[in-house]
């Protein structure tokens, strides 16, 4: 409104930080792949994945706490959404939004977005020094401060549109998040495509910002985002399997962590695709 990690984003329609981590956007995750570009898995000599250099358990096991693991990781985007709501809400009903930006203009709204940026950067730069815990804090900040932000679209659009755009959207991440965790394709061959579509989408919508008249371009340029922003939802699904399977052997405080790294992706990822829904679809007052 997006980290040693996975792929990253930056931007949305409304000035939000899309993917703040250390690497560039949507490049590939860190964890080991082959020539295919898929992810390498450790076998024990007698077949069996090896979960850390000790004890070796059954491959159900290990995909049993894989599930586990990426169960997790969407629990914790849940929580965010629902941080952001509540906040969005709040903020509406008491005014402070508006009264916020009354009060400090444009240089109130930037260094907010500023603010937001720096936080999801420092998230996925100290990923591996903070605690699980400290992560989780800095998430759940950070999906305060998007609900604070998108509490404007109340201003602009329509109870009934908003609750429309959120309902197709959750559908339409539910659908793409099932089909890329069964589907054989290997979405994590496209990560450069899509960080070049992420550049061409942000500077495309830089460019419009400053290009009065142009209501028909707006609506091609959020279509196309949120096609790439469908792509990155897959790409993110797999690439948070991946990584779990890469960090498995490091302890459950590295899966904790990695849990709050592929949260956020996804969160910036729902979140996006619901904006682009909703200026598609929406009428704006």
């Amino acid at each position: 409104m997006t980290f040693g990690q996975q792929p990253q984003g930056n931007g949305n329609p409304f000035g939000q930080p899309q993917y703040g981590q250390n690497q560039q956007p949507y490049a590939q995750s860190p964890y080991t792949q082959n020539n295919y570009g898929q992810p390498q898995y450790g076998y024990a000599p007698n077949g069996t994945a090896t979960m850390n250099a000790q004890t070796a358990y059954s491959y159900e096991q290990v995909q049993q706490a894989q599930r586990a693991s990426v169960t997790k990781a969407y629990g914790e985007m849940t929580i965010g959404l629902i941080i952001t709501a509540v906040v969005a809400v709040f903020t509406q009903m008491t005014g402070a939004y508006v009264a916020f930006i009354s009060a400090t203009g444009l240089i109130g709204f930037f260094l907010f977005a500023i603010v937001q940026v720096g936080l999801a950067l420092y998230l996925g730069a100290r990923i591996m020094t903070i605690s699980s815990t400290a992560a989780r804090v800095m998430f759940y900040v950070y999906a305060a401060l998007m609900g604070f932000t998108l509490s404007s679209i109340f201003i602009v659009y329509q109870l009934s549109d908003i609750g429309i755009a959120l309902g197709m959207c959750a559908l339409f991440f539910l659908v793409l998040t099932m089909f890329s965790l069964t589907t054989k394709f290997d979405m994590l061959k496209l990560g450069p495509i899509l960080m070049v579509g992420l550049i061409v989408l942000i500077i495309s919508q830089l460019v419009l910002m400053f290009i009065p008249g142009v209501g028909e371009a707006t609506r091609i340029i959020c279509a196309i985002g949120l096609v790439l922003f469908a792509g990155m939802t897959m790409y993110d699904a797999q690439a948070t399997r991946a990584l779990f399977a890469h960090y498995e052997s490091q302890g459950p405080e590295m899966i904790r962590k990695i849990s709050i790294v592929c949260a956020l992706n996804l969160y910036l990822d729902f979140v996006n695709m619901f904006l682009y829904i909703l200026q598609l679809f929406g009428s704006r007052d």
